[in-house]
């Protein structure tokens, strides 16, 4: 228990040293790296538009990122007392007491060490565009780091494994001397922003399948059955009636079926 509690404080510092080097990369080493054609004065900039986009993705993530930490999928009966002997004597059947967080969730999905906080009713929708921007910020990041490397070392991708044969060509070459330090930890990021992109988007994919299904993570890993009703009222349970709303700009989850729930 105290390695899990280590983690959830380890994790979350992670995640935000990780945003705080890749916002660095972008807005300080890819962007003004961006070539401009004066001939054709466009009046948008690339460079401008490439950030715009960056800050978009990177300001839903972290927005959402926030939003699951605020927004406790706690149960009124039981939040904050610590044990499970504690809550109330006929809880919902959706409750989880975490041990990690010390308290009773309701309609409990996962406990995310990435945020320190359980994953339920109420944060749910949040969760899920946290992973989906973060995939969406990392690829495109890794996209916009491609792009620099080809122009900084000449570098061509053209090849389909010349991203897979990048890492052992340059740790060679930086031992010898032919890639600077610098260069070096931005081909490394590209790898890191592969790996956590690939895996946000498979969080994602998956957290997405089991809202379909009307199920937790927490029901499938212990067999619950769930009743059968149609998906489109499962996904309307979760993101509410302004799921557009949300899917373009941070919110709680206002006018979900499950914020009502939790309200009453």
């Amino acid at each position: 228990m105290l390695a899990l509690r280590l983690l959830n404080v380890v994790a979350p510092a992670y995640f935000l040293c990780l945003s705080l080097v890749t916002f660095a990369l972008q807005l300080f080493l890819f962007l003004p790296s961006m070539p401009e054609d004066p001939a054709a004065a466009p009046l948008f900039p690339p460079a401008l538009l490439h950030g715009a986009l960056f800050l978009f993705l990177s300001a839903n993530a972290l927005g959402n990122y926030v939003l699951v930490i605020q927004n406790s999928p706690d149960d009124d009966l039981g939040a904050g007392q610590g044990t499970p002997a504690r809550r109330a004597p006929c809880p919902p059947p959706s409750t989880h007491f975490c041990r990690v967080c010390a308290r009773v969730t309701l309609r409990h999905d996962h406990h995310c060490f990435f945020t320190g906080n359980c994953i339920g009713g109420r944060n749910m929708r949040n969760f899920v565009l946290f992973c989906l921007y973060t995939s969406l910020a990392c690829l495109y990041s890794m996209v916009a780091g491609v792009a620099y490397i080809s122009a900084v070392l000449s570098v061509s991708f053209a090849h389909p494994l010349a991203f897979l044969t990048l890492l052992p060509t340059a740790i060679s070459q930086f031992f010898a001397g032919a890639v600077p330090g610098s260069e070096m930890f931005v081909i490394l990021m590209l790898y890191l922003w592969f790996a956590i992109g690939l895996a946000c988007a498979g969080f994602c994919c998956h957290q997405l399948l089991l809202i379909l299904r009307g199920q937790t993570r927490h029901q499938l890993r212990k067999g619950v059955a769930v009743r059968a009703r149609p998906w489109r009222k499962n996904l309307q349970e979760v993101f509410g009636k302004r799921w557009l709303l949300g899917l373009l700009v941070p919110m709680f989850n206002v006018g979900s079926e499950s914020s009502k729930q939790r309200d009453k």
